[in-house]
């Protein structure tokens, strides 16, 4: 194997890693910690949002050291810290204690987003397939999530979730830095390559084409975090409410939501092929308002009508992910890309941080009949957003700023 393939492996990993820490909370809160406490599943999701907000804000300081010092440096960095955080959150007694490891974990998880897709998208002028293909590893550690978490909880309890991640993350980053390193020594043996040969200088865009563009892109991002992160964070409780005829335990809910999120997985490799060939407004919204109609249908459903619906609301909101990424990629010159990822994440995880308390009052207050009807709305706004975008600027591959 390659190193460049090999390094887009350990990217690949660690955006799955980076999703499985985020979530493992979510499903010990709803299968085990709620009657282990003694606390409700609403009184126990807001521990979660401290970790959810580090992960958004800490973004922007991940993507400048990642631009001024190292990315492959601080992706080791990523690897070994939520690995540890993660470890110290199965310690944790309480929870004031947990509050504080997930916000750990969340300050680690806040390095792989700008820093790793920064990574994936170097050096290629087709970008929707890599990008596709590293959604994919991250869309699997949502589905794991629920499906590692209540296997664990079953077999081995609640603290073995977060154990076993935790150390083969810290194995994980000591490979890769033992990786890294053998690179740095290869290359000090070989001819710099001219930065021309290597990439090509894409033209300029008029100033207000980049602010049109930049503005949809945060604004999708902040709705499109809303959407999943209440999708990815609620599917486990979802499911035991409303799949509990066939779905009495902790693994069996698990299982189906690792099948949920499995299945959506592959809209990632769709969408990105299409957003390679095709303009990117029309992809665009034609998710969105698949997106809208899923939601508006889920309404009321239970059983074998929910899980189907399910998976193809899922299908929508995971077919999303690559697209915004994709436009930060054409858009951003290689330089300052880790932080136009940064911005880009620091909305999407700010917003996915709100998100959390509200999946609690939510559900608390009416169930998440109405969640969903909020998150169709959601969805028919984003839709809207989507065409008001360039058409000819949204097709181009290539394009970047000066």
């Amino acid at each position: 194997m390659q190193r460049k393939q090999l390094n887009f492996l350990y990217l690949n990993v660690g955006h799955f890693l980076d999703h499985l820490f985020m979530l493992i909370f979510a499903s010990v809160a709803a299968l085990r910690l709620n009657s282990e406490w003694g606390m409700s599943y609403a009184e126990l999701i807001p521990y979660a949002t401290p970790g959810f907000i580090a992960f958004g804000l800490c973004a922007i300081l991940a993507g400048w050291i990642a631009d001024k010092w190292s990315r492959e440096g601080m992706i080791v960095i990523f690897f070994i810290g939520i690995g540890l955080s993660s470890i110290l959150a199965g310690m944790a007694s309480g929870p004031l204690e947990i509050a504080a490891s997930l916000t750990l974990i969340g300050v680690f998880a806040a390095i792989y987003h700008p820093v790793g897709l920064a990574m994936v998208v170097h050096d290629r002028e087709r970008t929707g397939i890599p990008l596709a293909i590293n959604g994919i590893f991250g869309n699997m550690g949502v589905a794991s999530a629920a499906l590692l978490t209540g296997f664990m909880i079953d077999n081995a309890g609640w603290r073995s979730a977060f154990y076993v991640p935790g150390i083969v993350s810290i194995l994980l980053g000591i490979a890769y830095l033992m990786f890294v390193r053998a690179g740095i020594s290869a290359a000090a043996n070989e001819a710099p390559t001219p930065l021309a040969a290597r990439q090509s200088i894409p033209a300029a865009k008029p100033r207000h084409v980049l602010l049109r563009v930049f503005a949809i892109i945060f604004f999708t991002t902040a709705l499109g975090g809303l959407i999943f992160q209440s999708t990815t964070f609620a599917l486990p409780k979802i499911f035991a409410e409303r799949l509990s005829d066939f779905a009495g335990t902790a693994t069996r809910v698990g299982w189906y939501a690792f099948l949920v999120f499995s299945l959506a997985a592959l809209a990632q490799l769709v969408i990105g092929y299409l957003v390679d060939r095709h303009s990117i407004r029309a992809v665009f919204a034609t998710v969105a308002l698949l997106q809208a109609v899923f939601f508006y249908t889920m309404t009321q459903l239970s059983g074998i009508a929910a899980l189907l619906v399910a998976i193809a609301f899922m299908f929508a909101v995971f077919g999303q992910i690559p697209i915004n990424d994709v436009l930060v990629g054409r858009m951003a010159r290689s330089e300052w890309r880790s932080r136009a990822y940064a911005l880009r994440y620091v909305v999407t995880f700010s917003v996915m941080a709100s998100a959390v308390p509200l999946i609690g009052w939510v559900h608390g207050t009416w169930g998440f009949d109405r969640l969903f009807q909020i998150l169709a709305f959601a969805a028919v706004t984003i839709f809207c957003a989507t065409l008001l975008l360039p058409a000819s600027e949204s097709r181009l591959p290539g394009q970047a700023l000066k």
